[in-house]
């Protein structure tokens, strides 16, 4: 599975009634090489979920061009999968006509519906095909929602705060439930999350974004290996690095400025 995604030289405004455009993302380069683990993190409204929609397709930047394996990304596509903060599922639908949903919007559903338990038992929600959305926890209801779109096999999968809405022992759970998925599937995650310690948990390199105009600030490797420890040495010091970061980029100014 290939998942390259380079961005380059990447603007993007937003018009507002004032007159002047809101400059949300100015001049951003990054590369995600195929199977990391990215997590994106920043001071809210720095443009951390605007990054993730042009990836997605939703929206096109002004300025720039982003790729996925050497392809400008232009439009959605199966090849990237995008998990909200809210489930969004189909409340008239139940389990299996959810996570059976995108297979039958691309017209492979007789080709490939052999592989949806497979997909019950990678989120743990076996038994609950005929259950519909009302009857899940948040927690169940967010991991139908990652199944429905882990059905395609995307080679991206795009997470906007997916674990926000949680209660904190359901979002350790499910931090733990992501990390399992992504090393069976190995495609490139990229996650925006405001939560320092959920970034150091689970992601092998965490992008520090700026206030807006959102800009890198750091660019952080975690090179511990999972499963890790939120109270080692380590985990705790690579928190307070960040933190210090957070606050100086709140402020404005630069480590060491």
């Amino acid at each position: 599975m290939d998942g390259l995604i380079e961005i380059k030289k990447v603007r993007k405004t937003f018009p507002r009634n004032e007159g002047s455009d809101l400059v949300a993302l100015d001049d951003v380069e990054l590369t995600f090489e195929s199977g990391e683990f990215i997590a994106l993190i920043g001071p809210s409204g720095c443009g951390k979920s605007t990054l993730l929609r042009l990836i997605a397709g939703l929206i096109r930047q002004d300025s720039g061009t982003i790729t996925l394996d050497g392809v400008e990304i232009c439009k959605p596509g199966y090849e990237r999968g995008l998990v909200f903060q809210d489930p969004t599922l189909f409340p008239w639908m139940n389990m299996y006509e959810n996570i059976a949903y995108g297979l039958r919007s691309r017209g492979v559903y007789k080709a490939e519906k052999r592989r949806i338990p497979d997909f019950f038992r990678l989120v743990g929600l076996e038994g609950f095909e005929k259950s519909y959305p009302h009857h899940l926890s948040g927690g169940m209801a967010q991991r139908a929602a990652l199944a429905r779109v882990l059905v395609n096999q995307p080679k991206v999968l795009l997470l906007d705060e997916p674990l926000g809405a949680l209660d904190a022992f359901t979002r350790m759970n499910m931090q733990d439930e992501l990390i399992a998925i992504w090393q069976k599937q190995r495609m490139t995650t990229v996650m925006v999350t405001h939560d320092v310690d959920e970034a150091i948990y689970m992601a092998t390199r965490i992008i520090v974004m700026s206030p807006r105009p959102a800009r890198i600030q750091r660019v952080i490797k975690v090179e511990k290996e999972q499963p890790r420890r939120r109270d080692d040495s380590d985990f705790l010091e690579l928190r307070a690095e960040i933190l210090r970061i957070l606050h100086f980029a709140g402020n404005g100014r630069g480590p060491g400025a």
